[in-house]
């Protein structure tokens, strides 16, 4: 499975945030379920339909269509498929809008979110394949950025190569009004810790950034970008930051970044080790507000299973909402949207019912403007859905789209959920 290739030997994978999730001592559960109804919208069912969404969140167009990708499946020349573009439209229907792999230099394993421009045409990332070839990067290709058409025709704007050009991208691409495209890869660059790049309409690639986390950088880069009206970037690393994490390699637990506009890399924050604000980015957006401050979550550390924080414009970091697994959530991977309210909205892989192995199957989550905290579904595997790395979308009326990895018919579903 190409997700093996998701971490360093010293970087949990996901399946060891659903083992640690063992971990996490039972609690009694102080924020309380409220009433709201849950459908499945779709249930994903493997090749040649798609199989296995990873950790792309949704997107939402104003007809009420739905636009996400699958690691696996479809129709391609992988054993299990090389992963699909689908759609679910406002009837929930499901329709698989491109199979990856039609060909030896497609990409494979689509992993991040996508992004819709106003002809209807969507972007986005595949962790493996395209010319690199199918020894580079471990054996799975070294990705692609990839354009499609709203009749289905796929182009590969850029190849990686798996040097300082950058290698194996997780998250999708953001893109600004002249057409360009800008998005991080989990690792190439100088140092192989992974870059920040911009493709331009013309398929031309730009390294931003070349992260070096051995040196108080960041490093190992799942999260995705948030551009602001001035074209500066924001994300996150999983790993690099302050040394700590795993001293003997000098490894640090993950750090906040901005490149401005003119490519200058600043760490906003370092996340220590062991800490109250957690450590360790999954693969999340931040979100921005008006004021310029951003919003994220981190996984668990030795003092909690995870938060939701908030840092300034100077630099001070906040921790909103601690989480202490059990039924409370766990380990949250998918960053948070936020209504107009000011209420926060997310996803955690693990927690809430025991019907899952391993600590839950996962739960959607509500975190109130005045901190209280509700949870809005838990998981129990089938036929809901198990294990929700993605984020969430949420529409106009107050709706929340999401899919989980698993369960269901057994590979993971669409879901919605209207709060009342």
């Amino acid at each position: 499975m190409p997700r093996s290739l998701r971490t360093r030997c010293f970087l949990p994978s996901m399946s060891s945030f659903l083992v640690l999730a063992v971990l996490a001592s039972a609690v009694a559960l102080s924020a309380s379920a409220y009433a709201q109804t849950f459908t499945t919208l779709h249930a994903f069912q493997g090749p040649p339909d798609g199989f296995d969404p990873v950790q792309g969140s949704l997107i939402l167009d104003a007809a009420g269509n739905l636009y996400g990708v699958t690691s696996l499946g479809g129709t391609g020349i992988c054993d299990g498929g090389c992963g699909t573009v689908f759609m679910v439209n406002a009837a929930s229907a499901e329709s698989v809008l491109y199979s990856f792999g039609a060909t030896e230099n497609d990409g494979k394993y689509p992993y991040g979110s996508l992004v819709r421009d106003g002809a209807g045409n969507l972007y986005g990332t595949t962790f493996g394949g395209g010319t690199s070839g199918s020894n580079a990067c471990n054996g799975y290709g070294c990705g692609t950025v990839f354009k499609l058409t709203p009749k289905g025709k796929e182009t590969v704007l850029y190849n990686f190569t798996g040097g300082t050009d950058g290698a194996t991208p997780e998250a999708g691409v953001v893109r600004d009004a002249a057409g360009n495209l800008y998005g991080t890869t989990y690792l190439g660059g100088a140092y192989n810790w992974g870059t920040v790049f911009k493709i331009d309409p013309s398929g031309n690639e730009t390294v931003l950034h070349s992260f070096n986390g051995a040196t108080g950088d960041g490093g190992d880069v799942m999260g995705a970008l948030t551009m602001d009206a001035e074209g500066n970037l924001y994300g996150t690393t999983q790993g690099g930051g302050i040394s700590g994490c795993n001293p003997t390699l000098n490894i640090g637990c993950g750090t906040v970044y901005e490149i401005a506009k003119d490519g200058t890399e600043s760490v906003l924050f370092a996340f220590p080790y062991p800490s109250v604000d957690g450590q360790w980015m999954g693969e999340e957006t931040l979100l921005r507000d008006k004021d310029g401050n951003l919003y994220g979550t981190a996984q668990g550390s030795t003092a909690n299973r995870g938060t939701i924080f908030k840092l300034d414009t100077e630099g001070n970091l906040t921790v909103l909402h601690t989480f202490t697994g059990g039924r409370a959530g766990d380990n949250p991977w998918a960053g948070v949207i936020r209504d107009n309210e000011g209420n926060f909205y997310g996803t955690t892989p693990n927690g809430g019912g025991t019907e899952c192995p391993s600590g839950g199957c996962g739960v959607v989550y509500e975190l109130g403007v005045e901190g209280n905290f509700r949870l809005l579904h838990e998981f129990t595997g089938s036929p809901d859905g198990a294990v929700p790395f993605a984020g969430l979308v949420r529409d106009s009326a107050g709706n929340l789209y999401g899919m989980t990895l698993d369960g269901g018919i057994g590979d993971g579903v669409v879901f919605k959920i209207m709060p009342q």
